[in-house]
């Protein structure tokens, strides 16, 4: 799956087939189906793939042609709630709304003359709509199992229902009332039921609120013109007084508007009220960064008063099995090591509401992408210095049988531990597979593309091999050249043209780029990048030895390190001092 970080794009996943491996010709039929579903504006580096969760695109390739189908997978539906709630707020709504439908059927049985067809037809209207709604708020009762898709379907019924019977009750009045009284009546109240029904109770995006509710509140409106055109009296009313018209559409615009803005507010305040709970004996303070797997926190323990770092499911990947299992995968995994490079987790839970979470050391400083982004290219000195680092963390993690599978650079901190500075962190072991394939391992598809395009290796990219250590070597040589050049070796704003680069082409040398780039770094960083896995250094201790040969290591000192962040806050806090006082 393409999870695009600190967005709300839907995400798209590939399953390749080994497309990867086939003639140029037949790989670029895929670059339709996944540019169509990516934001312009990211480039590859931005995205994961990941193949545990989300639509899945199949590739049928007969003679020189290729057809690509995308089909929804289990991510489909989840805009702003997990089922669970999603689930609660349906069936409120539904059994409010039948027993506003039954208390007016009652009403109805007493009062109705069935002196027509057409007041027949709308009495069975009433008397199915109420049916409807029963059977929904029961069926939402039980504990039937239902996806997100199944849902929003559920959802369109429960509010299509009342929505069909309210214009099928404004043609009966309208006819009726136009023959017998002179005058169109009015029925407002019954659009702004709905409209405020749905915005209060059902979890949304309020752009899809927006398109439902903007739906509702013109369906008056539109059926007011139709009747005109079907029925000659109502017809000269209307055009004779249009009263009923444009105050109808004043309620049911105004309401409208009310309605959106109040999804959004209900859903920042959601937000906030998250942000600033507590988790267990942890205290929420403010949103640090966000992911596809969820949002990470600064938090503080309430006792011992330790900032922290707390990673929290995102609520609408909470009735996920494969995430929440890859997200237990994450904690277990990153808590077996314990080597001063990788981050520390200090604890895992998981609240009464079914909120998921875990909690690792917080780590004051910047991740490589960051610093790159802000301050250019690194001295080769610096950066043999923190992926000579990175390497003691792999050793560790390949000891024990994990591949981590999506090393970045937004997945290594450069932080301040212990007094020191420039202290690299691997973070973000989700994607970590074991070398021994066990009930875990399964999580991941045969075949699926896991990884961040712009730093995967070739095996990752085709899947026609296991990824294993040698993987991780070979990100480890991208992230190398992006700290030396300022960009990877390979950019484009489509992640397939990225796999496809991985996979065919030659790098240019990080010195083509960068004339600073010494040869002999130059040669350390071109044989991680090799495509062939037995090319590469075998081992992170290989790759160890390999940085330490380089004439500039060593020359990154902690005064160095120290040095350049007192500088960098000392600018930080004059650039906060400068600023003019509103």
């Amino acid at each position: 799956m393409i999870l695009i970080p600190l967005t709300h794009h839907s995400p798209v996943r590939i399953n390749p087939d080994m497309i990867l491996t086939r003639p140029r010709s037949q790989i670029f039929a895929l670059q339709f189906a996944v540019q169509s579903r990516i934001p312009k504006t990211l480039s590859p580096s931005d995205v994961t793939l990941d193949g545990n969760d989300g639509d899945v695109g199949s590739v049928e390739c007969v003679g020189p042609e290729c057809r690509v189908h995308l089909v929804r997978g289990s991510d489909s539906g989840r805009t702003e709630a997990s089922e669970g709630l999603l689930r609660s707020r349906l069936r409120s709504a539904a059994l409010l709304l039948f027993a506003g439908f039954a208390a007016f059927l009652v009403w109805h049985i007493f009062e109705i003359e069935f002196d027509s067809r057409l007041r027949v037809f709308v009495f069975a209207a009433h008397v199915a709509a109420t049916f409807i709604l029963a059977a929904i708020g029961y069926l939402l009762l039980t504990t039937w199992p239902l996806s997100a898709r199944q849902l929003r379907a559920i959802e369109l019924i429960t509010f299509g229902a009342p929505l069909a019977f309210f214009v099928l009750l404004q043609y009966e009045k309208s006819l009726r009332w136009a023959d017998e009284f002179g005058v169109l009546p009015e029925i407002g109240p019954c659009w702004l039921l709905m409209i405020f029904t749905y915005a209060l109770f059902i979890p949304n995006t309020w752009q899809r609120a927006a398109v439902v509710i903007g739906t509702m509140a013109a369906a008056p409106l539109i059926a007011t013109i139709g009747i005109a055109l079907i029925d000659p009296d109502s017809k000269s009313l209307l055009l004779a007084d249009s009263q009923v018209l444009i105050e109808t559409a004043l309620v049911v615009v105004l309401a409208a508007v009310i309605g959106v803005l109040g999804v959004r507010t209900i859903n920042r305040l959601r937000d906030e009220a998250v942000r600033f709970r507590r988790l267990g004996q942890y205290k929420l303070k403010r949103l640090i960064g966000s992911g596809g797997m969820g949002e990470v926190y600064l938090a503080e323990h309430l006792l011992m008063k330790r900032p922290c770092a707390i990673k929290v499911i995102r609520p609408e990947k909470a009735g996920d099995p494969n995430v929440l299992a890859r997200f237990e995968r994450e904690v277990q995994a990153t808590a077996k090591l314990s080597h001063w490079n990788s981050v520390d987790i200090f604890d895992y839970g998981r609240t009464d509401d079914g909120t998921f979470y875990y909690v690792m050391e917080f780590l004051p400083g910047l991740n490589l992408s960051e610093l790159v982004r802000n301050y250019g290219p690194m001295p080769p000195s610096r950066a043999l210095f923190l992926i000579r680092q990175i390497c003691d963390a792999l050793q560790e993690a390949h000891a024990q049988g994990l591949v981590h599978r999506d090393i970045k650079p937004a997945n290594i901190f450069a932080a301040m531990r212990g007094g020191r500075c420039d202290v690299a962190k691997l973070l973000d072991f989700g994607l970590a597979k074991p070398l021994i394939r066990g009930d875990s391992a399964q999580l991941t598809q045969s075949g699926a593309i896991t990884g961040s395009p712009t730093f995967m290796s070739p095996e990752q990219a085709t899947g026609d091999r296991t990824a294993d250590a040698r993987s991780d070597i070979y990100a480890a040589g991208v992230v190398l050249y992006f700290l030396l050049t300022g960009r990877p070796p390979f950019v484009d704003e489509n992640p397939m043209k990225v796999l496809i680069a991985h996979t065919h082409e030659q790098p240019m040398p990080p010195s083509y780029h960068n004339p600073e780039v010494p040869d002999d770094l130059v040669q350390v960083v071109m044989r991680c990048l090799q495509k062939n896995p037995a090319d590469r250094y075998q081992t992170a201790l290989e790759l160890a030895a390999a940085l330490e040969d380089c004439n500039d290591f060593g020359r990154w000192t902690q005064d160095n390190a120290r040095d350049w962040w007192d500088r960098r806050n000392s600018l930080q806090s004059l650039a906060v001092t400068e600023q003019p006082v509103a």
